[in-house]
């Protein structure tokens, strides 16, 4: 298998409620095969010209690269952030069972074709 097919997406929201709503969003929607919510963590940045802290819960978020499109627009949909970070990492190498299973978790669900009559 190329391992090129699975992606690690990064992102951080706000607060875990909004971390599991997220998770949950992507893994039901088979946007993601798994998303990891990590310990909050102390992020510090510049936003318009201020050094800004905030507190945040990072996502570790495993998919498949056919599916990186759909899972971008569905975390800028549902992110609180007006810029909300997004980080797609390709999988050089990986336990080839575990990103078979990513990529197959992620396959889009099709609708089922009418019986032949």
């Amino acid at each position: 298998m190329e391992t090129a097919q699975t992606l690690l997406i990064l992102t951080n929201l706000p607060d875990e409620a909004s971390a599991r709503t997220l998770a949950a969003r992507l893994v039901d929607e088979r946007l993601a095969a798994c998303v990891s919510i990590q310990a909050p963590c102390t992020s510090v940045y510049r936003w318009q010209g201020k050094i800004e802290e905030a507190r945040e819960f990072p996502l570790w978020i495993k998919t498949s690269t056919e599916r990186y499109p759909e899972l971008e627009a569905a975390i800028r949909a549902n992110h609180p952030y007006e810029l909300p970070e997004i980080i797609a990492v390709t999988i050089a190498r990986g336990l080839p069972d575990y990103l078979n299973w990513v990529v197959a978790e992620t396959l889009p669900i099709l609708p089922e074709s009418p019986a032949a009559c």
